[in-house]
């Protein structure tokens, strides 16, 4: 524990702080900026493509994917509070942070990290009721049920946000304004502190070791429960698969646990905060980048979704460069038909091989010039003409000499 100056209680509170992040010459600073940086883009898109994919794509719209969107959330709001402001420590000399905003970067990261643990648990015992007791799942993990659980777990996360801010932002700091750290944390405050810290480090210490503790054994048991009925399975393949899913869910579970016990839950441990920022990237940085690719995009169910949305983009882009809307040039077979009713098109369609429904193609029936039965032998060879064709035929802008023909987009779905 570091010394405390009860004598300095008269002085003047410092109302800035400095982050000194990590320590080394300017090539150092530079590489781990352009680490960190890189890091971040990769954790910020990973979770906001799992976010976009959930949220549009109806098959997931299950509990498990609902937990894993939040998770997604989670971890975005995590790294965002954390690392632009330490890009800007890294890139500029101005290193300072008011009082007032390392209160809130420690509010929030308090809070989303607390919620995360939380999280982490209800998939746990999510995953136990849908392998050990699948015939009540649908009722166990109803829409209300999976909502209830997520607010629970940001109730607990505020909770345990708004303790730890207020005990420590009502300490005096009156030493030095240095903080021995990238961000805002408890631990680094704590040893700028001049009152004791004692009450501090053991309520620190008490909750988080609370917190930690029983979201790993809600996370032990549940898993324990699913290995045993993964044993009891008779389909090899359903065993490596759910034992293959299992183990990548464990190996990010406790990836988690273990880096916050080692930097909040083990006596001794706001004493060694170079070891502390090391664990801290792997927790904030490191964890967050790689649970999307834990959790969901090696998922057959995601990639088919984001397959889906790749085609379903290509398709409105091409329905955009090719209508009528965006392009007034173009002509369509009815237009072809009305002005010129006698006449085939100049070319063969380019879309003969499409399986489209002939039944949604429109038919231009011009029976001009024609009478009786030889008028009726016309507009049937037309109609049957038309209706051989899969689809509206597009024909490209006017152009002199001729049009230029494109075939329409395939139907999806």
């Amino acid at each position: 524990m570091p010394p405390h100056r009860a004598g300095n209680l008269s002085a003047t509170p410092w109302q800035e702080f400095v982050l000194e992040g990590f320590r080394g010459s300017l090539q150092t600073q530079a590489l781990l900026s352009a680490l960190f940086l890189a890091l971040y883009v990769a954790a910020v898109l990973g979770n906001l493509t799992m976010i976009v994919v959930i949220t549009l794509d109806a098959r997931l719209h299950s509990p498990m994917y609902f937990f894993l969107k939040n998770l997604s959330l989670l971890d975005l709001c995590y790294t965002s509070i954390i690392y632009p402001k330490a890009l800007a420590t890294f890139l500029s000399s101005s290193r300072v942070i008011t009082r007032g905003g390392c209160a809130t970067q420690f509010f929030f990261f308090s809070l989303m990290g607390t919620t995360e643990a939380f999280l982490l648990a209800v998939m746990a015992y999510d995953r136990f009721t849908a392998i050990c007791s699948p015939l009540h799942y649908p009722v166990t993990m109803c829409p209300s049920a999976c909502a209830r659980l997520v607010l629970g777990s940001y109730c607990g996360g505020c909770l345990n946000s708004i303790v730890q801010t207020s005990l420590t932002f009502s300490l005096l700091f009156c030493g030095s304004n240095h903080i021995d750290h990238f961000f805002c944390d408890v631990p680094p405050l704590l040893q700028l502190a001049c009152t004791n810290t004692a009450i501090n480090e053991l309520l620190l210490f008490g909750i988080c070791g609370l917190i930690i503790v029983g979201t790993t054994l809600v996370v032990l048991i549940s898993y324990g429960y699913i290995t045993v009925t993964i044993l009891r399975m008779r389909s090899g393949a359903g065993r490596h698969k759910l034992f293959s899913t299992c183990g990548s869910h464990m190996t990010a579970v406790f990836l988690f646990y273990g880096t916050v016990f080692v930097m909040y839950a083990q006596p001794g441990a706001v004493g060694s905060m170079q070891q502390g920022k090391v664990v801290s990237v792997f927790y904030t940085l490191v964890i967050p980048m790689l649970n999307p690719l834990i959790y969901s995009l090696r998922n057959k169910d995601v990639q088919a979704a984001l397959r889906t949305l790749g085609q379903k983009h290509n398709l409105v882009k091409f329905n955009g460069t090719n209508s009528k809307e965006s392009n007034p040039d173009l002509v369509t077979l009815h237009d072809w038909n009305a002005k010129f009713p006698k006449q085939q098109p100049p070319f063969p369609s380019p879309c003969a091989t499409d399986s489209h429904d002939p039944a949604s193609v429109p038919v231009k029936v011009t029976t001009s010039g024609t009478s009786g039965e030889n008028g009726a032998k016309e507009e049937e060879g037309l109609r049957a003409r038309d209706l051989s064709r899969p689809a509206p035929l597009l024909l490209g802008p006017r152009a002199p000499g001729g049009f230029q023909a494109s075939c329409p987009p395939p139907r999806v779905g």
